[in-house]
């Protein structure tokens, strides 16, 4: 059955963030760029880090770099749609995958300013096409958010496994992260779950209205469905690293994606941490190259997603607006 209408909770007064906080994500992103511009320098010598960095561009073959990166992008799309239809569907209300596909492809396009902004836009939407709550969405959107982290650490640890040998050291602590991650779970489960603490007024909060709801085998299932992306983009990942010329074999990849996966959650812009995180982890390649090739695809991926979502925005529009969408041209 479909959620009725529901009058939204009442927000409590926003307040705007001090300046000091809106500046931490420029300060990483300028000291990430600083600190790979010194590092492409020292190999440079004499050339200007600019045309040095540009030669690395001008010998990518890019038909062959959009060939896999345009279907990757689609394939990507396909998969985040089918998790928002899942928890939506568990824990909101009845809505067909084609229903949730207009909103998840449009949000890309606010997600190139804000990640977070983007994830309200679909609260929004749902509210107002469905009768959703919009605090039920933005459980159901934590709820998939902590999936991820434990899909993630999943998949490093696997990656681990295969390419420990090729890994840093300091990696073995995926070892204790899976540990750490079982017992969080664990602890979530039975807290959410529990008679004992049916009293708790934090378990009542609108927020963790998924997690009230959910069992371990939704956490599994966000898990399993998540994963074919991760696969995906090892594959796709490898095979394009090779077109800047950087040999990465597929297990390698596997190893480390999970990690640079991680270093996308840190804020600023251009995804500077992840970025960075390629030359400090292939420290015998040229930084140059893997600077070219980490900002190329973290970031044309959001701009490719975006695109995707241009699509799809009249028709999101039009669900959201009805009659009130006008037309485009004369």
């Amino acid at each position: 059955m479909t959620a009725a209408a529901t009058p939204e909770t009442p927000t409590q007064p926003t307040h705007k963030r001090p300046l000091w906080q809106k500046l931490i994500p420029w300060l990483i992103t300028l000291a990430c760029f600083a600190w790979m511009y010194r590092k492409m320098a020292a190999r440079a010598g004499d050339e200007s880090v600019v045309s040095y960095v540009g030669a690395i561009f001008e010998s990518v073959e890019w038909t062959t770099w959009l060939a896999w990166m345009v279907p990757y992008s689609v394939f990507y799309l396909v998969i985040d749609t089918l998790i928002l239809w899942r928890a939506v569907n568990w824990f909101n209300a009845k809505i067909p995958y084609l229903g949730l596909l207009p909103i998840r492809a449009s949000s890309y396009i606010i997600s190139l300013l804000n990640e977070q902004v983007g994830k309200g836009a679909i609260a929004v939407y749902l509210n107002r096409t469905r009768g959703v709550p919009g605090w039920q969405v933005g459980s159901s959107m934590v709820f998939i958010m902590f999936c991820e982290a434990f899909y993630l650490i999943g998949w490093g640890f696997i990656g681990w496994t295969f390419a420990k040998d090729v890994l840093p050291d300091e990696l073995d602590a995926i070892r204790w992260a899976v540990v750490v991650a079982m017992l969080v779970l664990g602890a979530v489960l039975f807290f959410f779950r529990s008679e004992r603490f049916a009293s708790v007024e934090l378990r009542d909060r609108h927020l963790f209205h998924a997690f009230r709801q959910a069992n371990i085998g939704h956490y599994l299932t966000i898990v399993l469905l998540r994963s074919p992306a991760l696969i995906s983009a090892v594959w796709v990942y490898s095979q394009c690293a090779a077109l800047f010329g950087v040999e990465i074999p597929l297990l390698d990849m596997l190893g480390f994606l999970p990690l640079i996966f991680c270093a996308t959650l840190v804020p600023g812009p251009f995804r500077a941490v992840a970025i960075s995180l390629w030359a400090v982890l292939f420290p015998d390649q040229d930084p140059a190259k893997m600077f070219a090739f980490g900002f190329v695809q973290h970031n044309f991926f959001l701009v490719f997603n975006a695109g995707i979502g241009l699509l799809f925005v009249r028709k999101a529009n039009r669900d959201l607006l009805g009659d009130e969408v006008p037309e485009v041209g004369g």
